[in-house]
Order: C-alpha cells, then sequence, then structure tokens
C-alpha cells in the first residue's frame, strides 16, 4: 500500500465513504456469456462498456445524459449495426442486475462499520441494479444508500456529480472519500476536493496523467483500510 507523497495537503480519516459500483464492487465479466448467447463475441463486452462510458460522458458535457440502460442499448445497437433484436439487447443488459460482487468488497464494507464509517455506493448506473444484487447477497444493510447520478442527468467524472453525491450524504467534499478501480474516477474525485483511494487491481498503477490518490493498494478492503488510517 502506499499513500499521496509527502508534501501533499494533509488528509484526515473520511466521515463517509463512496464507492465506485462497475467494476470495484460488481464482476463484469458474466456479461460476457451473455453476449455469447445471443450470437456475440465475448471480446465485445469491452467495447461494449466503453463506448458506453464515453457517450455518457459526452452527453453529461453536451448538458444532460440520458439513463445509463438507454445509452447501452444505443451502443449496443451500434455496434451491431442495428442487428441485434430486442430480446437480444434486453438479455444483455438484464444481466446488470445478476451480477457478483467482487470478493473484496464485503470484507471492505465490514471495515468501515467496524470504524464506525457510513458506506455508499455511488453510480452512473441504475441505483435498482445494485441494490437488487446486495440483497440478493443479504448485505443491503452494509450500504446507507445507492447514490445514482441518473437523478441529476450526469455521468461522472465532472466535479458537480461528485458534489452532489456528497451532499446526498450530508458531508464535505473533504471528509469523503471515493474509492474505485478506475484511475479517471478517482482524479475526478480528487479535482472536486474529495479524498480518493484507488485499488490497482484493474489497471495495475496509477497513470502518470492523472492525479495520486491518497492511498493505492491492489484491492478496495486495503484500501478502506488505508483511508481509515489518515490523520
Amino acid at each position: 500500500m502506499t499513500r499521496a507523497p509527502e508534501g501533499a495537503a494533509p488528509a484526515r480519516r473520511p466521515e463517509v465513504v463512496l464507492f465506485d459500483v462497475f467494476e470495484t464492487l460488481l464482476v463484469l465479466d458474466p456479461l460476457r456469456g451473455r453476449f455469447e448467447e445471443v450470437g456475440r463475441p465475448g471480446h465485445e463486452l469491452e467495447t461494449f462498456f466503453a463506448r458506453t462510458l464515453r457517450s455518457g460522458m459526452a452527453y453529461t458535457l453536451a448538458g444532460q445524459a440520458p439513463p445509463f440502460r438507454a445509452v447501452a442499448e444505443a451502443e449496443l445497437a451500434a455496434m451491431t449495426r442495428h442487428t441485434l433484436s430486442r430480446a437480444a439487447t434486453a438479455h444483455i443488459l438484464d444481466g446488470f442486475a445478476e451480477l457478483p460482487l467482487q470478493p473484496d468488497a464485503e470484507p471492505a464494507f465490514d471495515l468501515l462499520a467496524d470504524a464506525g464509517v457510513p458506506a455508499y455506493a455511488f453510480t452512473h448506473g441504475s441505483a435498482t441494479v445494485l441494490e437488487t444484487v446486495l440483497e440478493r447477497h443479504g448485505i443491503g444493510h452494509k450500504l446507507v444508500r445507492v447514490l445514482s447520478a441518473e437523478q441529476i442527468g450526469a455521468f461522472k467524472p465532472p466535479r458537480r456529480v461528485y458534489t452532489w453525491a456528497c451532499e446526498q450524504a450530508g458531508a464535505a467534499p473533504e471528509a469523503t472519500a471515493l474509492v474505485a478501480v478506475h484511475s479517471w474516477d478517482t482524479h475526478g474525485a480528487l479535482r472536486a476536493g474529495l479524498l480518493a483511494g484507488l485499488a490497482t487491481r484493474h489497471e495495475g498503477g496509477v497513470p502518470d496523467v492523472v492525479e495520486r490518490p491518497h492511498v493505492v493498494a491492489d484491492r478496495v478492503d486495503e484500501v478502506v483500510a488505508g483511508l481509515l488510517a489518515l490523520g
């Protein structure tokens, strides 16, 4: 585990922790099988997800983003040149509500519960998707709430999206931490004045082009442990 370089502004232990959802808390790989079940190659999953994020961010920059599922449907149609049936599209997208939890998610929630620090999920996807997953695993009570930026017509990472999440959680940005496996997401949080922790199990390290998070570790629960040790 590493922390922000010496000379950076001193950071305090967070009062609230926000968790990114896709790939941070949920495993996306099972969607690959759904692509194959409708006759598409499994490797299209990565392209589909990247295009959905890209377009959602672009619509946000233009002023207003449609809901995540609507953007995802449009990207599936464009990728397949509108040859995918409605039923096949629904079969792929319905899989989001059946994704498994990452193995380091629940231990991270437990660390925060033991420390008395409230945890929230923070997504630009549907709140219902993660709520369904958490209830299926019987751990919905371990998060205070799922915050979806669909409520303000936006995808991360503009500043206003993180500010909104802090307001919903009732904490100042400097007292709120974001935990994610995407460095663009932790970069956005840092630019908005939040604390940030990056789990490198997805990207393998911290790119030179982003601001360095306060805590960097391989696993999400290790990142949470580092955040709780701040200040």
